[in-house]
């Protein structure tokens, strides 16, 4: 009888050390894990869309020295239409923008004064000329002060595309310009009623889509400083993205996004424009065309950057690994590769556009990764300029940018 107490003791012992086990482990697997990188940062970096303080210095730098290639690719930018001080805003209270931009009533105007209000914040950075910085605000003001609504079939991607420039704009100027805006509290309103929830939703369309939605909310987040809606966007981003680019280690099948209910075979080849072999690199969007590939590439890319300025890192996720091979493969067809006979018939529509930049530099220069195809068409490609719709500048802020 007298060894019984120990016995127990040792029971006891036993006991809670099988309990503490169980509750380091349920505790680590409640831990935000190295994958949830997409969860909102505590704080958030300024300027932190796309761009960042010390990514503008280090452009600024190499500018003053005359070195290449942002000299060029700031001279570029410099004489293109979205820099001239006389440019003049032209705003409405509904953008109306049917398929393909048909009707299109204030589509392009919208996204060109956004992309020019982008242009003249970064002229401001880089030169410190005042006037830019002026004239990115009087840009702002025009459509925060009118803007109420967008409509028509386009109406979510178009407020994608514009959504994606103005708070990259909004963020240098409010943060960097020593001069004051009066009307950014407007801004942010026009920001989170006329913009977010147009967006915040996602879409069931082709993947460019939801893909550039969603970087528009993100980037509109880190300027209202939404973790909510920067959380919820980013949970969308991720599902899209694996949903968008395929990689062998999916399985026989690319993944899907639940709510468009691709249960079989059939839809999904039919969603991935009738292509049925997949192979790590291709993109839903492949057998369309490169130039639409390349919105969602793009996307892909900016969403990552913005996610690595706010301290966290979905390069070193499955969003690094597909947005590699994603432009490893579009780039080998770009620069003149053979088309096989197994994909898209044989035959691909060229066009990937100026959206490697941002990528490349993040893989290669940072992480040090070999992208042979992509280092080619990226330095082919020197000064990567606009597509006019929601890219702009990214040799001059994102070119061989180790900020």
């Amino acid at each position: 009888m007298a060894a019984a107490p120990p016995r127990r003791r040792r029971r006891s012992r036993a006991l809670l050390f099988t309990m503490l086990v169980a509750a380091l482990v349920t505790g680590l697997l409640l831990q935000p894990q190295a994958h949830r990188a997409e969860a909102a940062p505590t704080t958030f970096a300024h300027p932190g869309v796309t761009v960042s303080r010390a990514q503008l210095d280090f452009a600024r730098s190499k500018v003053d020295a005359g070195a290449q290639p942002w000299k060029g690719a700031f001279d570029q930018m410099m004489a293109s239409k979205y820099a001239d001080l006389n440019r003049t805003p032209k705003p409405r209270a509904t953008v109306e923008c049917g398929s393909y931009s048909n009707p299109n009533y204030g589509c392009t105007d919208e996204r060109e004064d956004a992309i020019a209000a982008y242009t003249d914040a970064l002229a401001w950075y880089i030169t410190r000329d005042d006037r830019y910085a002026k004239k990115s605000i009087q840009l702002m003001d025009a459509w925060s002060a009118v803007i109420k609504e967008h409509t028509n079939s386009n109406a979510p991607l178009q407020t994608g595309w514009a959504g994606s420039s103005w708070p990259k704009a909004a963020e240098i100027v409010k943060y960097t310009y020593t001069g004051s805006w009066a009307n950014s509290g407007r801004f942010a309103t026009m920001l989170r009623d006329v913009y977010l929830p147009k967006v915040i939703g996602g879409s069931n369309s082709n993947g460019n889509w939801e893909l550039s939605m969603m970087e528009a909310a993100v980037g509109i987040s880190v300027f209202l400083e939404d973790r909510t809606s920067y959380d919820k966007a980013m949970a969308k981003f991720r599902t899209r993205t694996a949903a968008y680019v395929y990689l062998a280690s999916d399985g026989d099948l690319p993944k899907t996004v639940p709510s468009q209910n691709l249960d079989t075979r059939d839809k999904i080849v039919n969603y991935w424009q009738g292509q049925s072999t997949f192979v790590t690199g291709l993109t839903q969007e492949t057998c369309r065309d490169l130039t639409h590939t390349g919105y969602g590439i793009s996307a892909i890319s900016h969403v990552a950057e913005i996610s690595r300025i706010q301290g966290q890192d979905l390069y070193g996720t499955d969003v690094g690994e597909r947005l590699r091979q994603a432009l490893g493969f579009q780039s080998k067809y770009q620069l003149g590769t053979a088309v096989p006979g197994w994909l898209c018939g044989g035959s691909l529509t060229l066009g990937l556009g100026p959206v490697t930049e941002v990528g490349y530099n993040a893989l290669h220069n940072r992480l040090g990764i070999a992208m042979t195809n992509t280092q080619a068409l990226t330095e082919q490609n020197r000064p990567a300029g606009s597509n006019n719709l929601f890219v702009a500048w990214e040799t001059l802020t994102h070119g061989d940018n180790p900020s």
